[in-house]
């Protein structure tokens, strides 16, 4: 039998009561919440092993079952809507259409013009490049200044792209050997793009798993101290990308979805370990109240599970608002990016649990959390012990900075404004878009060869404008076209077999330059108003500028309804209007400003000239939804606080108890996005950075200082129309204490 020292068991805990021997437990009570008999189940001796087990088991078959293609395209993908995407339909009817050119710039390593010599040995390479290719390499065609030369050949674009990687690596080789000493030669072209592309992937997903799974590994042991802790969420948090993976891959497939894997990945492995980071904290915080660590468990699951559910429903319905954007890759990631998280909250919630039921307290070893460490006992003269006064709550850092903050809430509150203020000016002047040779985060042959093409032909020779219009229109068409400032000669490339003529414009701007695009604009003016010609303007600059027009539509259109689902969350979470209203103002400005910080700092570190055109709707979705994250685990724990120590004290206590807990779930949030600069395309380094910058400004910023100032200033009106009354329940020590409602 249990010593007389023992407290009793405390009423509303014989869930967490199936570990005991069977003359030692208490009877249960009739109609327990389900949470209690769900947490019994998780927890439970001998049903924590089979939760545990069958969990495992389905998580496995899942990354072993599925087999699903992945997604159809990436991050440029654009709808078949579009006039770049129609014009393109059209002129792949083409004949021929399916061999699409490819150019070996010559230049002499020297910077020299090219000799008679070299141009005997470029007749040599055309021979050479049109046998490996075996289609006519046309060519030479010298540069006007003499320093350069030109020769085309074609690949069948139409081939699986192993095909064509191979057909490029080919001409690159036969380039190589065939060129004479002293001259350098780049094989570029739409193809050999491509083929880089995909070059500069191969093994960057395997690149960013190894990446975030170290820096979650580093966070999560120096957030523990224990050198067996951090591996139970680690791998839990593991296995569930890995079956997220194969979900989404077959998502992809099944509906033809365009996004990017990798973001997925970065998503389940912030979002899980952040979950786990919550109720890994409060098991601790349990754990130092009873000696019984299945039941500090089920009662930290139950206290966790309401803020848990609502973040990752909050993000989940916020991705889920991308449906209604027209960017495939948007809506895409949207629905992708739900399925994973979904999975990461499943994993967490109940085999993470049920591991951590199994191992029990000796996993936090050497810093084994006991009952007595952190409530402490007061001596004769009633003061209190050391292990008291490290009690969080109220006497940690974390709990001092919320106590400055609220004592003195208005110079808070205006410093933090200005401050949010100050970097939200980084977004002054910058422009949208990036060039084509300004997508890549380190230079390939493809964008070596562009560039000096650009420099000793023109800057439009590489990427051509394509128009298609009626064949009877299409003298018409040439003429309004070389009206047009910026275009330099247009000529017809073929007709279609149902009456449409493929013209080519070369301009003299970059592709995807705002010069580029001027042109692009210039022409469907002048051609829109051809009647009868039913003109559409494609090609490489058509298309950035329809992606530039439809990501600020789904922007304008999906943003609101993000604000939307975020306020309808903490309006039901925490019953109240106030509280609602001004903590969704506080993460717009929050998100404002940490684009407007992670256009600053890649601007002046890593040399970014301008914001991609699909990264402010992602970067605003991540900051303000995964911001929110933060919100709900800290005003959560303050409506409970407040219930007995009033608004602004309970507001401080919330701050001293969920710091830790924030601050290290912000940093592995913030690290997780950084790994994605690991990645070869720019946009998506600048997505990592913006959100990785702007998570770590939410955590020591925004929930640290701005929301405890505004709690304060505020009061008791923040949850109005309701009131933060307790609920009546026992804590683990046995004593009445105040619940939240909603645990």
């Amino acid at each position: 039998m249990p010593s007389t020292s023992t407290p009793p068991p405390p009423v509303g805990h014989a869930a967490a009561d199936e570990h005991l021997p069977a003359r030692e437990r208490r009877p249960a009570p009739v109609g327990r919440p389900v949470g209690e008999r769900l947490a019994a189940l998780l927890v439970g001796r001998r049903s924590a092993w089979a939760v545990l087990g069958v969990f495992v088991v389905l998580l496995l078959a899942v990354m072993g079952g599925m087999r699903g293609g992945g997604p159809v395209a990436g991050m440029d993908a654009l709808p078949e809507s579009s006039e770049s995407s129609r014009a393109a339909a059209i002129a792949d009817t083409l004949e021929g259409s399916r061999f699409q050119p490819v150019f070996a710039v010559i230049t002499r390593t020297d910077g020299g013009a090219l000799t008679d010599a070299d141009a005997a040995g470029i007749e040599t390479l055309r021979t050479a490049l049109q046998t490996t290719s075996g289609r006519e390499a046309i060519g030479p065609m010298p540069a006007a200044d003499g320093e350069a030369d030109l020769l085309v050949t074609t690949v069948d674009a139409q081939a699986d792209t192993e095909a064509i990687d191979a057909m490029i690596a080919d001409l690159r080789e036969t380039a190589r050997d065939a060129a004479p000493e002293g001259l350098t030669v780049s094989i570029t072209g739409g193809p050999a793009v491509g083929s880089d592309i995909r070059g500069a992937f191969a093994g960057a997903d395997v690149r960013l798993l190894a990446v975030t799974i170290a820096v979650v590994a580093v966070l999560l042991l120096l957030t523990y101290r224990s050198p067996i802790l951090w591996l139970l969420p680690l791998a839990v948090v593991a296995l569930a990308d890995g079956a997220a993976g194969r979900v989404t891959d077959t998502l992809g497939e099944q509906f033809s979805l365009a996004f990017d894997a990798g973001v997925i990945s970065v998503l389940v492995f912030g979002a899980g370990t952040n979950y786990a980071l919550l109720l890994i904290s409060r098991y601790r915080e349990e754990l130092h109240r009873t000696e019984d660590h299945r039941a500090a468990l089920a009662l930290a699951w139950r206290r966790t599970v309401p803020a848990i559910l609502a973040s990752n429903i909050t993000v989940v319905l916020a991705l889920l608002t991308l449906l209604a954007a027209v960017m495939p890759a948007t809506r895409g990631l949207g629905l992708a990016a739900a399925a994973g998280l979904l999975i990461a909250l499943v994993a967490v919630l109940f085999p993470l649990t049920s591991l951590l039921a199994v191992c029990g307290r000796r996993v936090f070893w050497p810093f084994v959390p006991r009952p007595g460490a952190t409530t402490g006992h007061r001596d004769g003269a009633g003061h209190r012990d050391d292990a008291e006064r490290r009690d969080g709550a109220e006497h940690g850092p974390f709990a001092a900075v919320a106590r400055a903050v609220t004592g003195r809430p208005w110079i808070a509150a205006v410093g933090s404004v200005l401050l949010l203020a100050v970097l939200a000016t980084g977004l002054l002047g910058t422009r949208v878009g990036l060039s084509q040779d300004e997508q890549f985060a380190a230079a390939n042959e493809s964008s070596t060869g562009f560039a000096t093409m650009a420099e000793h032909y023109g800057a439009g020779e590489s990427a051509p404008h394509r128009i298609v219009v009626r064949e009877d229109a299409a003298e018409a068409a040439i003429a309004a076209a070389e009206s047009v400032p910026g275009i330099e000669r247009v000529a017809t490339t073929g007709t279609t077999a149902d009456g449409w003529a493929v013209l080519s414009a070369v301009g003299s701007a970059e592709p995807e330059s705002p010069a580029a695009s001027d042109e692009v604009e210039g022409l469907r003016d002048a051609l829109h108003a051809l009647s009868g010609a039913d003109a559409l303007v494609g090609g490489t600059s058509a298309t950035a500028v329809d992606v530039r027009a439809d990501s600020a539509r789904d922007l304008v259109v999906v943003g609101p309804l993000i604000l939307l689902v975020v306020l309808a969350v903490l309006i039901l979470l925490l019953r109240a209007v106030v509280a609602p209203l001004v903590l969704l103002a506080v993460n717009v400005l929050s998100a404002v400003a940490a684009i407007g910080l992670g256009l600053f700092a890649g601007r002046t570190l890593l040399g970014i000239p301008a914001l991609d055109v699909t990264v402010p709707l992602l970067a605003f979705l991540f900051l303000v939804a995964l911001g929110v994250d933060y919100t709900i685990f800290l005003v959560h724990r303050a409506r409970h606080e407040a219930a007995t120590h009033g608004t602004p004290h309970g507001m401080v206590r919330a701050v001293g108890s969920t710091g830790v807990v924030i601050t290290s779930a912000g940093v592995v949030l913030a690290a997780v996005f950084a790994a994605l600069g690991v990645l070869p395309l720019v946009v998506l380094g600048q997505l990592g950075l913006i959100v990785g910058l702007g998570v770590l400004l939410d955590t020591l910023l925004v929930r640290t200082v701005l929301v405890p100032a505004l709690f304060a200033l505020i009061g008791e009106r923040m949850w109005w129309p309701t009131a933060p009354t307790e609920q009546l329940g026992t804590s683990s020590e046995g004593v009445t204490e105040p619940v939240p409602a909603t645990a």
